[in-house]
């Protein structure tokens, strides 16, 4: 359909229908808000503020909205632009000297796109250290003044990249004088009507009126497993389903920020490739069955949030779950079927037989593991647990609809795969699994000065085992054998994301750990078992 045909209406049932598996009053939920022209007509909650009391979820009641919190820093930097106190394409140096000369020279355009190619120190800290660790914005960048290699080139390939928002924070503070929280309030918050959204760097402290968040642990059970962390600029603030309507509303006649300001935080970036990455300044422009949107999506320990809008509908959806086992992208994208007729049809996946096969890249030491469960064809890389994939007519293999930001594909090479990452080809050869492989001179000590990093990889008595420690903390892993020098490193954590590819040196003398959001960490060998 073309944009210029959408019409968005509601009807309440409809949505209720959506909810009606959530609709209980014994577990943790979503609350949702919906709204046409700027006009509320949809409000609702399901399920439980906290598991431990009877409160209902509702729109008003304060909620993480993890990442989303990214565009709302966007537009606190180029406010400062605004003011001629900074600009676009200074280097991130400018502003925090002490950067170690690998990182500094990026530009603050390419850390709001996630093109720097500079470390993720929320990943490094997160994988090595552990959930759960009172880490400081401060702590971690002081790992920036030491780290002296990056993950890629700037502008060559686009990363998510946390740490670097985490950067755009502190540099926001630096250049205005005052704390992240009070630039927010002030400049943005309390002019739009916000009052109900704040930043909150913790979830150890009390704030009022707020929904607790709830992790599922490997028994399936709810859990009270928090990041840790400083939560500021890469992803702290809360807000109301309410307020984020007020939002929504507010991007169609800003009164915060130029049309100039809004132009550049809605306008993709490109690659080096020129591929547009659909990443702007903290916003993501998209197309989903056939009609325009522009959204940020939000995930932290224990729930997950999207903020979307069909602009040529006047159709604005805020939705946060506070649950893990909830998909609120999903959710939000059930809302717009439900509410626009005409929509184009969703790509008909062909059908396929899943199959199992481990696929390695000769150049950047990734590794892509297809896994067959029932009739879904399940891809994971580096180490990550597999994502569905379905192939369309040609058999390339596609990211669900809500995932859709990721361009990513992945379709049949001449003796592999071929993967497409944001328009970067590379061909994957077929490797055999060696399920029976085993440490012998692998086990021991290594590791990484610039990350005062330390990584024991031994065999105990329930098999292989890698346990790292740094400056905050230690995570436990068990190894999964791949092929002889390739192991899954797979976290005895709550959180499978934090699973990441160990590969050992073939004379020995060290090894290399990566991750999706991680290339190639180098560490040295410094004793044998």
């Amino acid at each position: 359909m073309s944009d210029g045909s959408a019409v968005a209406k509601l009807d309440p049932k409809q949505i209720d229908a959506l909810f009606a598996g959530i609709d209980q009053t014994h577990l943790p939920g979503v609350a949702v808000a919906v709204a046409i022209d700027g006009l509320p007509v949809y409000r609702k909650g399901f399920g439980l503020a906290n598991m431990e009391l009877p409160v209902a979820l509702g729109p008003s009641i304060r909620m993480r909205i993890g990442s989303t919190t990214k565009h709302f820093v966007c537009l606190a930097y180029l406010l400062l632009c605004e003011e001629g106190r900074c600009g676009i394409d200074d280097e991130i140096g400018t502003h925090i000297p002490e950067l170690h000369d690998a990182s500094r020279h990026v530009t603050m355009r390419e850390v709001m796109g996630h093109t720097s190619g500079i470390r993720d120190v929320y990943t490094i800290s997160m994988m090595f250290h552990g959930t759960g660790r009172p880490v400081t914005d401060n702590d971690l960048l002081a790992y920036y003044t030491t780290i002296d290699d990056v993950d890629f080139a700037s502008g060559t390939h686009w990363s998510y990249n946390n740490g670097a928002y985490m950067l755009l924070g502190i540099a926001v503070e630096r250049i205005a004088g005052e704390p992240l929280a009070d630039v927010l309030r002030k400049r943005i918050f309390e002019p739009v009507g916000m009052t109900d959204t704040m930043l909150r760097p913790w979830d150890s402290d009390f704030v009022p009126n707020s929904a607790t968040l709830h992790m599922i642990d490997r028994q399936g059970r709810y859990t009270r497993d928090y990041m840790g962390m400083e939560l500021s600029a890469a992803g702290g603030m809360v807000s109301t389903m309410d307020d984020m309507l007020r939002w929504l509303k507010h991007m169609d006649a800003p009164i915060v920020g130029t049309a100039e300001t809004w132009a550049l935080m809605k306008e993709p970036n490109r690659l080096a490739n020129g591929t547009s990455t659909g990443y702007g300044l903290g916003l993501i422009s998209d197309s989903y069955r056939g009609v325009r949107t522009l959204s940020h999506s939000g995930g932290v320990l224990g729930g997950n949030s999207q903020m979307i809008r069909v602009p040529s509908a006047g159709l604005d959806i805020s939705i946060a779950a506070n649950r893990m086992d909830l998909n609120s992208l999903d959710l939000a994208n059930k809302i717009i079927d439900a509410c626009i007729d005409g929509l184009d049809p969703l790509p008909e996946a062909s059908k396929i037989e899943p199959r199992d096969a481990i696929y390695l890249s000769t150049s950047s030491g990734s590794v892509i593991e297809f896994a067959a469960k029932d009739d879904l064809q399940l891809v994971g890389t580096d180490g990550t647990p597999g994502i569905p994939m379905a192939p369309d007519a040609q058999g390339v293999l596609h990211l669900p609809a809500f995932m859709s930001f990721m361009k990513q594909s992945i379709a049949p090479g001449e003796s592999g795969i071929r993967l497409n990452d944001f328009g970067n080809e590379s061909e994957l050869g077929e490797v055999e699994r060696i399920p029976d492989a085993t440490l012998g001179a692998f086990a021991g000590t290594y590791e990484n000065d610039a990350l005062d990093l330390r990584v024991l990889v031994a065999n105990d008595a329930e098999g292989p085992r890698l346990n790292s420690a740094g400056r905050h903390g230690s995570a436990q892993f068990k190894l999964e054998p791949i092929c002889a020098r390739r192991w899954k490193a797979v976290t005895l954590g709550s959180f499978a994301m934090l699973n990441f590819l160990m590969t050992f040196d073939a004379d020995g003398d060290g090894a290399t750990a990566r991750a999706p959001r991680m290339a190639n960490i180098r560490f040295r060998r410094v004793a044998s078992a």
